[in-house]
């Protein structure tokens, strides 16, 4: 007996409609309408006295009613409990990242790592890189890859706290309009967009912080017209000529439109995404098999 068909008995008993009774199982009017003739066919009997307005259990509907209940809850228990052994057979490694993900290859390498590891699961977690940190300290996260720079405080202060492992690096750029009289230069120099209006990542990020302070280094404040976590804006706004901004290389490249051109800045400024876990606690089987992919990936791509 399909136990389908004996769902879709026990709905339709409930609703007494056929609309309803489809609506709920996500299925057409007309296939629940042959599942039930079918069942019936199966039977031998029938189970609905059909009106024009309604269904209603037929004798032999009613004595089969307690049948298909209990075949329909034996089913979710068996489902459910098939389920629990293939949780309990998964180890779960809960892996946080920064929001930009696919232009440094971490989606990447995470489902490399699940393909290579068929009895392990990434739980993925998107923050900034103080979320990040913290979610390591409570014990929710066993790596993140986050976002270095030589002037963040958060990450000099963290050194002995956290350890390591180098994963890619990135170098700012000026993002400027096609038509912008620096478009066409190699290089350029961050004091000679001092005068421009600044289109930027949110204030807090890694980013913002860096670029504020790049630009002090070089004596002035960005004047700051826009800003937003999405660096498609950032850049779609850059090619209308809203403004110019400042990004790292690899996500730039990777939104990059034809209205834009990336140009390196002088002083040169970089970053490093590495895989963050906590000393003192012994990363589990799965996250230093995780680790031992990073670096595998990062020496292959020397």
């Amino acid at each position: 007996m399909d136990v389908e068909k004996c769902k879709e008995f026990v709905v339709l008993a409930r609703t007494r409609n056929y609309l309803k009774a489809s609506e709920q199982l996500f299925i057409s009017q007309s296939s629940l309408s042959k599942h039930i003739k079918s069942l019936e066919h199966e039977l031998g009997v029938t189970l609905f006295v059909r009106s024009t307005r309604s269904v209603d259990l037929s004798p032999a509907g009613r004595v089969f009613l307690p049948y298909a209940q209990k075949i329909t809850r034996v089913d979710n228990e068996m489902l459910a409990a098939l389920s629990d052994v293939q949780e309990n057979e998964l180890h779960v490694l809960d892996i946080g990242s920064i929001p930009i993900m696919v232009p440094y290859g971490i989606t990447g390498i995470m489902a490399r790592y699940e393909h290579d590891n068929p009895t392990e699961r990434i739980r993925l977690f998107e923050g900034d890189a103080d979320e990040l940190r913290e979610a390591l300290r409570q014990d929710r996260l066993e790596l993140a890859f986050i976002r270095e720079w030589d002037g963040d405080a958060s990450k000099d202060s963290g050194d002995e706290e956290f350890g390591t492992v180098p994963y890619d690096e990135d170098r700012l750029v000026a993002v400027l309009p096609v038509d912008h009289p620096l478009a066409g230069r190699q290089k350029v120099m961050l004091g000679e967009l001092a005068d421009e209006d600044f289109l930027l990542l949110p204030k807090g990020s890694v980013m913002h912080a860096l670029i504020l302070d790049a630009c002090a280094i070089e004596g002035f404040v960005p004047r700051v017209r826009y800003q937003g976590r999405r660096g498609e804006n950032i850049i779609d706004l850059v090619g209308r000529g809203m403004g110019v901004s400042l990004l790292m290389r690899k996500p730039a490249a990777y939104l990059a439109t034809p209205d834009v051109v990336l140009v390196d800045v002088e002083p040169t400024v970089t970053t490093e995404i590495k895989v963050y876990y906590l000393r003192g606690r012994e990363p589990s089987p799965a996250a230093q098999r995780f680790l031992d992919a990073v670096s595998r990936s990062r020496a292959a791509g020397a």
